[in-house]
């Protein structure tokens, strides 16, 4: 596991500790990052189950400002503050260590929007459409914003949930990518501002 391309590319990354992580392989990192990038303009990412912090790292290396990390399991986050430090990102991040329905209600107190959702839970714990609903629901994604769905490949996810739609859905061996934005409906009415 290494970054995949940007100013941290090449870089090695620790994989978590045991078998409750599954990290994102290279081969779908990259894949993912020429979807929705390859490379940005600044923005803020949220990885809501970061893992080793690959997703997070990568969006960093290719040029997002900033990434808010999140992880339930102990052992992921002192992984992702090892890879955060090997990167020298520490600056770019914030690590919280948490169960992922309660650092969203955390965000939407701060008032928080991201550009950049990454949403890689453990396969067994799929809660995604739930997640996704308090995103919308929140307003937690900006007009223009990707949210990035990792998935076992026998999850559907719907076309849409609340006012988010799916634009784009790959299988890549086991693992499937689903990637939402607001309908451009949305966008034209400019209804993705907080009321």
């Amino acid at each position: 596991m290494r970054v995949v391309s940007g100013k941290c590319k090449g870089h090695p990354l620790k994989a978590v500790p045991g078998q409750s992580t599954r990290p994102t392989t290279d081969k779908v990192k990259e894949s993912i990052f020429n979807i929705i990038g390859p490379y940005f303009d600044g923005g803020l990412g949220l990885d809501l189950f970061g893992g080793s912090g690959g997703l997070g790292i990568e969006a960093i290396s290719r040029g997002l400002d900033k990434v808010i990390f999140v992880d339930i399991d102990q052992k992921a986050i002192h992984t992702i503050k090892q890879n955060v430090e090997s990167c020298r990102v520490k600056e770019q991040v914030e690590i919280y260590r948490n169960e992922a329905e309660k650092a969203l209600k955390a965000l939407i107190k701060r008032e928080l929007t991201f550009d950049f959702i990454f949403l890689d839970p453990p396969y067994f714990k799929q809660k995604l459409e739930a997640l996704i609903s308090i995103i919308d629901s929140n307003r937690l994604l900006n007009q223009g914003g990707r949210i990035v769905v990792e998935h076992s490949t026998d999850v559907e996810m719907p076309d849409s949930i609340g006012d988010l739609e799916l634009i784009r859905a790959e299988k890549y061996g086991i693992t499937a990518v689903s990637i939402y934005k607001y309908s451009e409906r949305m966008n034209e009415e400019g209804g993705n501002e907080l009321v």
